[in-house]
């Protein structure tokens, strides 16, 4: 997982082989979102806000689940 500067996000990580994004909210809580093209996950580290990405990007688009 990479440690984040965001107000919502506190870390993310990516499974390249899985296509898989873990997000860790501040609040504590981690969600995995599945089919995540690698591309998804550059432009989210690159994003100049990370929690409107994954608002506006990630959670509408893409199944998740909490993780284990």
């Amino acid at each position: 997982m990479t440690r984040i500067r965001s107000a919502s996000v506190a870390a993310v990580g990516y499974d390249e082989d899985r296509h898989e994004l873990s997000v860790t909210f501040v609040s504590g809580d981690t969600y995995v979102y599945a089919m995540v093209p690698p591309s998804v996950y550059r432009e989210l580290l690159a994003a100049e806000s990370v929690g409107r990405f994954v608002n506006a990007s990630v959670k509408p688009t893409y199944p998740v689940r909490p993780a284990a």
